[in-house]
């Protein structure tokens, strides 16, 4: 790529210049007045890594094992809808882009490509399919049982989104979707999300006409009826709920805040994700997303007890410059990054950082 940008920040400027305004804002903006989405990433400043000296770091690992899947690292990417906001390639370039990077790509239900389109663009490569549930149990049950069939390994469903956050850069832009934008693993395409109205949102007027307010916990027996795979829990912030969703048999938890683009509350993800930590006590993997931009923000989250973190917008800003050789690179740069922190801080391996490496200030 020309101007190879040396860190993942340097993706930014570079995918802003190639992503339509509204289509940019979309992907860059949180919730209300976006204090949440600033909090994310204010969290990493509070927290410093504790060096240990005369360690023998000529090898440095970043290998890990995530519910019994062998990772080159642990990034992985997290669930993002409409990809081809970013490049025509869509998802098909992000899988390729993953799978050349070794890690896990979370597709998003809300994909531009179906979910075996997906699977068969990168097919031995490492992936779980994120669900969103909906109205239609017919449409939702559907897309449950394909998964498997697909190569799918697990199941990501996504709790912190009852209804869409108030997204105002979206409603000022009256941001509607063109037909190539359009969720392929919808049996049809609605109409609602290609129609423009002034001051609103067509995707979140979709959102909820689609999604399901009521389900609790309980409802997730449906779900295991529908599927063997393995079920994971996203958008958990408490502790009451880590040891609920253990109480029902979740095979892990992601800690998440949605990016800021749910409560615009000003804590931040990693603000919580001790507490979250502390709740599972070593139970079930618990996965960290939020504001992740270095390698050194990746060491502070395992520091703090996450098994492995998501990156969702830098994935994006690789494929906006790069297709799937920009996603590869934005995953290979955050490893890289990481190994060079696991060095300098004395810790060879995942499994040597832990919560001696860190303090928060």
């Amino acid at each position: 790529m020309a101007d190879e940008p040396l860190c993942v920040d340097d993706f930014e400027a570079l995918a802003h210049a190639r992503v339509r305004a509204e289509y940019w804002d979309y992907i860059a903006g949180g919730a209300g007045s976006e204090r949440a989405l600033a909090a994310n990433r204010t969290a990493f400043e509070r927290a410093a890594l504790r060096p240990r000296i005369l360690v023998d770091v000529s090898t440095v690992s970043t290998a890990t094992t995530l519910l019994g899947r062998d990772l080159a690292g642990p990034v992985a990417i997290a669930p993002t809808a409409y990809h081809r906001m970013s490049h025509p390639d869509g998802e098909l370039a992000t899988a390729r882009g993953a799978a050349d990077a070794g890690a896990l790509y979370i597709t998003s239900f809300f994909s531009n490509h179906t979910m075996e389109d997906i699977s068969a663009a990168a097919p031995d490569a490492p992936r779980w399919l994120q669900l969103y549930w909906l109205h239609d149990r017919g449409l939702f049950g559907d897309v449950v049982e394909r998964a498997a069939g697909a190569g799918y390994e697990a199941l990501v469903l996504t709790v912190d989104t009852p209804v869409l956050g108030l997204r105002l850069r979206d409603a000022r832009n009256s941001l509607s979707l063109d037909p190539e934008t359009i969720p392929a693993n919808l049996t049809a395409a609605p109409t609602l999300l290609t129609t423009r109205t002034e001051n609103s949102s067509a995707v979140s007027a979709q959102a909820v006409q689609a999604f399901d307010a009521s389900i609790t916990w309980d409802d997730l027996a449906w779900l295991r009826e529908r599927s063997r795979l393995p079920l994971i829990l996203k958008g958990i912030v408490t502790a009451e709920d880590a040891r609920l969703a253990l109480d029902y048999g979740v095979a892990a938890i992601a800690v998440s805040n949605h990016g800021g683009r749910q409560l615009d509350n000003p804590i931040g993800a990693l603000d919580v994700l001790a507490e979250v930590v502390a709740a599972v006590d070593g139970r079930c993997p618990v996965l960290f997303d939020g504001g992740v931009r270095t390698g050194h923000d990746v060491a502070v989250a395992l520091a703090l007890g996450a098994d492995a973190v998501l990156v969702g917008r830098p994935v994006l800003w690789g494929l906006a410059v790069g297709g799937a050789e920009g996603v590869a690179r934005v995953l290979g740069l955050l490893r890289t990054e990481l190994e060079r922190v696991m060095a300098l801080i004395g810790r060879p391996t995942i499994a040597s950082i832990d919560a001696s490496a860190v303090v928060l200030r």
